[in-house]
């Protein structure tokens, strides 16, 4: 446990490092050349490997880093409203590109399992497909070998089944009949 926190702690640290470059290369390149599509990066691999809330504080701080590398590189708007409209854009496409990854990931993961549970199953599935042969009267069944074999034993051989012994009720009164203990 604390292993992995500890591996999700330098993850996150690693990602906010990265932000961190971004915003500066961001900076150096000014207003003009946009790198708006290279904080999906950081976003991304946080959704996908650390979980949602992680993401969803790379997004914030993809977000500070985007407004103050624009903010700083000397970019002039002609209201300030549009300085806040392109950050809050920028910071819902950030939270919704980490909700989507992670959302691609659990579905990933819960289909893998799917599958691997579905393979299990079917690999313990023993098919019984074959034109048998059985005995018209003791209801025996010819095996691979040409012998004859009670029934119960060859499907037992053949699947996971298990048989326990009854009577139905036709034959249990046929038998107390015979026996003697009720009339015909």
């Amino acid at each position: 446990m604390k292993s992995q926190l500890t591996k999700n702690l330098l993850g996150l640290i690693a990602a906010l490092l990265f932000v961190l470059i971004l915003g500066w290369i961001d900076w150096q390149t000014g207003f003009e050349f946009n790198f708006f599509l290279f904080y999906f990066i950081p976003i991304s691999i946080t959704a996908w490997f650390l979980g949602i809330e992680s993401s969803f504080f790379i997004s914030i701080m993809c977000s500070l880093a985007w407004a103050v590398a624009d903010k700083s590189s000397g970019h002039i708007y002609s209201s300030s409203l549009y300085f806040y409209w392109n950050t809050l854009i920028r910071f819902i496409s950030f939270i919704l590109t980490a909700w989507s990854v992670n959302r691609i990931n659990f579905l990933f993961h819960s289909e893998k399992n799917k599958t691997a549970d579905l393979q299990k199953a079917l690999s313990e599935i023993k098919i019984l497909e074959s034109f048998l042969s059985i005995c018209s009267v003791c209801k025996k069944i010819r095996n691979e070998d040409g012998n004859w074999q009670q029934m119960e034993s060859y499907i037992s051989n053949h699947t996971d089944t298990k048989f326990s012994h009854s009577y139905c009720t036709e034959c249990a009164k046929k038998a107390m009949a015979e026996a003697g203990l009720i009339k015909k």
